[in-house]
């Protein structure tokens, strides 16, 4: 087999692949003896078919799917011998494909389009500092955190008279229903958060027992609200329209939490705070922990940015071709030019964490994969991490089966296993630029953060 690069340019180049007989004789032969011994022929016995009827019969077939396995071979051995950085697919060259006589000829030529990226190098020391912000968690956050947690875990009180935020309970019925209809009625609950301001100063300060008359699309202007009201459906609640009148029955009234060992137990599990003084350090310790992965998050994009700062030619006529063809239709040229910056951008990006990874010799070992996975599994489930055995056994099954999943072709491994990879590379990265924290509030951040992007 002869096998030769051929450059047009930096960008753009052909491998042209030469087969004689020895390349593929030997193989092509063996596989039709294998088809002698199996193949059932009327008039012969089982594994007496004559070699040469065989060979008529079957090596066509044979001798083409032989050659197109060491063609596949080949291009992907010397693109990884070589290390070039090709972009896309080979393209075979198929009107010199298709004009091969498969029955006279014994030497086959082919050749292959390449699209490469140009050469470069990664230099950490060229790369600007990149900020990496720490946000500060303010007395006020913590108070509002602790707020919105006394408000999720509420209690329920009755009250004499209904006031802004109460539901109210009782009889709801249609007070202008035609006379060959049968007026709505139905006991509901009417949340007064729901109502809409203009009608709400009806029910406002009413006591149990009393009717309110009010007009049921003023209460409710919003059809979804006036379904949930009414417990009908929200196209059925379009046709609920005119005056009714609700007597009111009972009136119930979120009442926050108590900031107490039963909020600590709610919120972060049974005996974990045992003091209001505990239960604050460790609201700011996950509020922390939050703005921390946000801020790794900027920091991640910021590092990428500047990355594709890096200069790395692409063949773009190449590419545009490939994106068309692959896609079998199913975009336009159009939509291809629209959308290929963004497409360039990550195919760079991608060159460039591969050339970080030889520098680094970052690998990815299957046991990365299955503690990402086994992460994954605890968040999805609310799993926390445990010493029990029979639990982790099962977390490991689900992991391991997510990852071999071969009903999606193996995306799942693929996906993981690119998200892991991606990490280490940034981790790598970070060690080798210059990182420079910067105190900031989360108003602060949130301001640089939307502004980045």
């Amino acid at each position: 087999m002869d096998i030769a690069l051929e450059k047009a340019s930096e960008t753009n180049a052909s491998l042209q692949i030469t087969l004689t007989s020895d390349d593929y004789k030997p193989e092509v032969d063996k596989k039709l003896k294998q088809y002698s011994k199996q193949v059932a022929m009327k008039g012969f016995r089982p594994g007496h078919v004559p070699p040469a009827l065989v060979k008529k019969m079957y090596g066509k077939g044979v001798l083409i799917e032989e050659v197109n396995s060491i063609l596949s071979k080949a291009v992907s051995n010397y693109i990884r011998e070589n290390k070039l950085q090709v972009v896309g697919d080979p393209v075979p060259n198929r009107e010199e494909a298709d004009a091969i006589d498969w029955d006279n000829q014994e030497q086959f030529k082919f050749s292959y389009e390449l699209g490469l990226a140009s050469d470069f190098e990664v230099h950490f020391d060229q790369l600007p500092s990149i900020t990496k912000y720490e946000i500060a968690v303010s007395d006020k956050e913590i108070d509002e955190t602790i707020e919105r947690l006394q408000s999720q875990f509420h209690t329920h009180e009755h009250a004499d008279a209904v006031a802004d935020g109460d539901t109210i309970y009782g009889d709801l019925k249609q007070a202008n229903a035609s006379e060959d209809a049968e007026p709505f009625a139905s006991k509901t609950a009417f949340p007064t958060n729901k109502m809409a301001e203009e009608g709400k100063v009806a029910f406002i300060g009413k006591a149990k027992g009393d009717v309110v008359t009010f007009t049921i699309e003023t209460l409710f202007p919003d059809e979804k609200d006036r379904a949930n009201a009414t417990g009908v459906k929200k196209e059925e609640a379009a046709n609920l329209t005119g005056e009714f009148t609700f007597e009111i029955e009972d009136i119930t009234r979120h009442q926050p939490a108590e900031i107490n060992q039963e909020l600590f137990d709610k919120t972060f599990g049974v005996g974990q705070i045992e003091s209001e003084e505990a239960f604050r350090e460790k609201i700011r310790e996950v509020i922390t922990g939050n703005y921390d992965r946000e801020s790794n998050t900027l920091l991640r994009y910021d590092l990428e940015r500047e990355l594709l700062n890096i200069p790395i030619l692409l063949p773009e006529d190449f590419l545009k071709n490939w994106l068309f063809e692959t896609n079998e239709g199913k975009v336009s040229r159009e939509q291809i030019d629209t959308e290929f910056d963004d497409f360039t951008k990550s195919v760079k990006l991608q060159l460039i964490k591969n050339k970080i990874a030889e520098q680094g010799d970052i690998k990815v070992e299957f046991e990365e994969l299955m503690e990402s996975a086994r992460q994954m599994v605890r968040e999805q489930f609310g799993f926390g991490s445990s010493d029990d055995e029979e639990m982790n056994k099962t977390i490991d099954k689900i992991a391991r089966n997510y990852l071999m999943d071969e009903k999606n072709n193996g995306q799942n491994y693929t996906s993981m296993f690119n998200r892991v990879f991606d990490d280490k590379v940034i981790e790598f990265a970070k060690t080798k630029v210059t990182v420079e924290p910067k105190p900031a509030s989360f108003d602060e951040f949130k301001a640089v953060a939307e502004a980045a992007v």
